[in-house]
């Protein structure tokens, strides 16, 4: 099935946050530090404030003092918050330190070149080495030093990966209006309760005050999971001017305001025995974070269950840098962490002369090693062994620099991953009315997985009615509350409680049937009636039944409604993940340096897919940010003063269509019915989990050359 909203997208009608229209609405243009650390001295606003159309320029110094309410939601980091606009701290590059509102957009860009700033600035900290840790986090079992220590095969590995910035296309936008102590944002979010919360937190309003919509989300990969600075100064520039304000970021700002998948410096230490059966694996990681927010990832948990190995100790250390706060990147901690775990293990494969699939089938755990829990389901496997036959993994060669095509140089490289299955509690509301179609409702978001198709298509299903005739609607805070839409959860959780609503609201309608005396149906067991294209029908006997139009014209009801719910179990008897088999060929020119993939093949156990068509676009679209990580994606600081050298598109680079030529995902038939009532698992995050690494082991199986440091670059190649 096509996506619902796909009309609406190509032809333009599909509002995006800075499409939306208010009336009077006026511009603001934030004017960010240009030094890494220290604090304002003095702001000239004189000249900015002079400008024909300019209506206010908002510094620390004539802003309103905002309560910051204290707020720990789910997803806030922890620390001091950035209480921006109210002091004259700079704690990173880009920091927002004033904002010109104005009439016009090019009034208010033009003010916010003229605000004048001194500061005393002071060296950056921003070397992950250098600089001292936060407190770890640890996790141990067995005696792994000891393990390790007597391991007939030792190997001490140490990778790092580059920071990564999500460059979404739709640029972060943020539009407020103040309505007396009411607030309205138009916010791209991907969690419309967080984004409510931390209005209401900050400006010291009910909670309910606050309204965020959300219709549309051209794309955000994680950073639209919590509210940056420039959602509050939006805000705060409206109550300030009494006008509406729309704030659009630029496509530079959005590398030093929204957040970043943080650099990573990671050593594995991995033992085994002669025959590759692993006997311990100790880890060690350190990773940026800002100095006023701790950000954390799961970087831990694919070094405790992926494979059987009796003996782990990890030690992941958070480093305080004068930067911005990192936050969630598609596939947060695990893509990290499989970079590390399924390179290690491609170099013990070489080391061991065992076949890289050959060496994970002999280490497949029997139950989840760090929990004893049983697995729900894990295919990994058969994703593996499918993978190969699918791939033609037998054209391999083992000895690196065998295969080659001209000048070419050819290889072959897989990896393994896994990403947990997270499920919250959701409700969805439900309204059947009198002229056969349904409305279905709930607060999520859509920033392209296409939960408006999913929904509608589980709301279809259950109330046997056809797709036309069902309207799903997200992008409000006032609708029924949902989880994030984020960590791969939309489908499990708000499908789910689709799915209860509209089970519910079919049951009620056949209830209402066979309890009429007027209805073909009366009397008949309710279990006994099945809905198709909104007709019931007695199963055993076609002909007997009504519409639900029939029933409730009958019956003189404009409508039924109710509302559906869903919550996990508290306590789990499974470990339930979803799981990836990824393997990739590429060509690398030893004579230049240059890598291109050939072929991509992805295999995944990810429960029951709702819509092969958007999983589809799931699995390609992260097999694509896979190569960026891999190959091409980097940020680059002047350590000077924490400026991002190459902040925009020209510099940074992402893939484009010749980086991508031969995509392709495979699904295992199946349901998981101990991850939810719909059998999903989840596949938005695992997709990206093992893409890096596929790539890069198959750079070495090429060339014979081992690249530890994301992006491999030609420099690490000649």
């Amino acid at each position: 099935m096509s996506r619902v909203d796909g009309e609406l997208k190509v032809t333009g009608r599909a509002l995006y946050t800075a499409d939306h229209h208010v009336e009077g609405i006026v511009h603001a243009v934030v004017v960010g530090s240009t030094v890494g650390r220290g604090r304002i001295r003095a702001i000239d606003i004189g000249p900015a404030a002079g400008q024909p159309g300019v209506l206010a320029v908002i510094t620390h110094l004539n802003a309103p003092r905002l309560p910051y309410r204290d707020y720990h939601g789910p997803l806030v980091p922890v620390g001091e918050r950035l209480h921006v606009l109210q002091d004259e701290q700079v704690r990173f590059f880009g920091q927002p330190v004033a904002v010109v509102v104005a009439e016009t957009l090019e009034a208010a860009q033009h003010g916010a070149g003229l605000v004048a700033v001194t500061y005393d600035a002071q060296p950056p900290a921003l070397d992950l080495a250098a600089s001292s840790s936060n407190q770890p986090i640890t996790y141990a079992r067995g005696d792994a030093d000891g393990a390790f220590a007597s391991s007939e095969t030792r190997l001490e590995l140490t990778y790092r990966a580059a920071r990564n910035h999500h460059n979404a296309i739709e640029p972060h936008a943020t539009t407020a209006r103040w309505e007396g102590d009411r607030l309205t944002v138009w916010d791209k979010t991907q969690y419309l309760v967080g984004a409510q919360n931390e209005l209401a937190a900050v400006f010291g309003v009910p909670t309910d005050a606050v309204r965020v919509i959300c219709p549309f989300i051209g794309g955000a990969f994680g950073n639209g999971l919590r509210s940056w600075p420039h959602v509050v100064i939006a805000a705060l520039a409206a109550r300030v001017t009494g006008r509406p304000v729309k704030l659009v970021l630029t496509r530079r700002q959005l590398y030093f305001g929204v957040g970043f998948r943080p650099a990573y410096t990671y050593t594995a230490r991995v033992g085994s025995d002669r025959r590759g059966r692993l006997s311990a694996m100790i880890h060690d990681a350190r990773f940026e974070t800002s100095s006023y927010e701790q950000h954390g990832e799961s970087v831990q948990a694919l070094g405790q269950m992926l494979y059987e190995t009796p003996h782990v100790r990890q030690v992941f250390q958070s480093v305080p840098l004068d930067v911005s706060t990192p936050t969630w990147m598609r596939g947060p901690g695990y893509s990290t962490a499989a970079f590390v775990i399924e390179s290690a293990l491609d170099e013990l494969a070489h080391e061991l002369r065992l076949d890289p699939i050959e060496l994970r089938l002999r280490n497949e755990p029997a139950d989840d090693p760090a929990s004893g829990m049983p697995f729900s389901t894990r295919r990994l496997r058969e994703c593996l062994t499918v993978g190969a036959r699918e791939f033609g993994w037998h054209r391999r060669r083992a000895r690196p620099g065998s295969t080659t095509d001209g000048h070419w140089s050819i290889g072959f490289g897989v990896a393994a991953g896994a990403y947990h299955t997270l499920r919250g509690a959701a409700q969805a509301y439900a309204r059947l009315t009198a002229g056969g179609t349904v409305l279905v409702q709930a607060g999520a978001s859509d920033m392209g997985p296409g939960t408006y198709t999913s929904m509608t298509q589980v709301a279809a299903d259950a109330l046997g009615l056809n797709l036309d005739d069902v309207r799903f609607e997200l992008g409000d805070s006032t609708l029924p509350r949902v989880p994030p839409h984020g960590g791969s959860q939309t489908m499990a959780s708000v499908g789910s409680a689709v799915q209860s609503a509209c089970d519910q609201l079919r049951k009620q309608a056949v209830t209402f049937a066979v309890s009429d005396p007027r209805s073909p149906l009366h009397g008949v067991n309710p279990d006994d009636v099945v809905v198709r294209a909104g007709h019931m029908r007695l199963r055993n006997d076609p002909k007997r039944g009504e519409t639900y139009q029939q029933l409730l014209t009958r019956l003189n009801r404009p409508h039924l409604e109710l509302i559906g719910s869903y919550a996990p179990p508290q306590q789990s008897r499974f470990s339930t993940y979803a799981y990836a088999a990824t393997f990739a060929e590429v060509a690398v020119d030893v004579r230049l340096g240059l890598v291109r993939v050939r072929r991509m093949l992805g295999v995944y156990d990810a429960g029951r897919i709702v819509n092969p068509k958007l999983a589809d676009s799931q699995a390609l679209g992260a097999m694509v940010g896979g190569i960026g990580m891999a190959l091409l994606e980097h940020t680059v600081t002047d350590h000077r003063d924490g400026r991002i050298v190459n902040a925009n598109l020209a510099d940074y680079l992402v893939p484009v269509n010749a980086d991508v030529p031969d995509l392709r995902a495979v699904y295992l038939e199946g349901s998981d019915e101990e991850a939810g009532p719909i059998g999903v698992k989840g596949l938005g995050e695992v997709v990206m989990v093992g893409v890096a690494p596929a790539v890069a082991n198959a750079v070495f199986n090429a060339t014979g050359r081992r690249v530890r440091d994301l992006p491999i670059t030609a420099e690490a190649l000649l």
